[in-house]
């Protein structure tokens, strides 16, 4: 969540009604909207919603998109712990 207060995107991946599903959140529309456009989600997804940043505790402007399906990016695999 730090990330996405500073600018970054921050995937934050959870279940809903059963259905895995992200958001993808930001501080940063341009960017958002940027990755909106290089995966075909029309821009008139983008939700808004206010978010606490943790280390300061102020509502700040944040938006983020639902993905959900065909838009939920693949998990990667974790590395495999080093061998003894």
């Amino acid at each position: 969540m730090i990330h996405a207060m500073e600018g970054g995107l921050w995937l934050h991946r959870h279940v809903w009604k059963g259905r895995p599903m992200a958001h993808l959140v930001s501080v940063n529309r341009t960017l958002l909207l940027e990755y909106g456009r290089a995966v075909g989600i029309p821009a008139e997804r983008l939700q808004f919603k206010p978010l606490k940043d943790p280390r300061t505790g102020v509502r700040r402007d944040a938006w983020h998109w639902d993905l959900v399906g065909a838009w939920l990016p693949p998990r990667r695999p974790l590395p495999a712990p080093p061998e003894r």
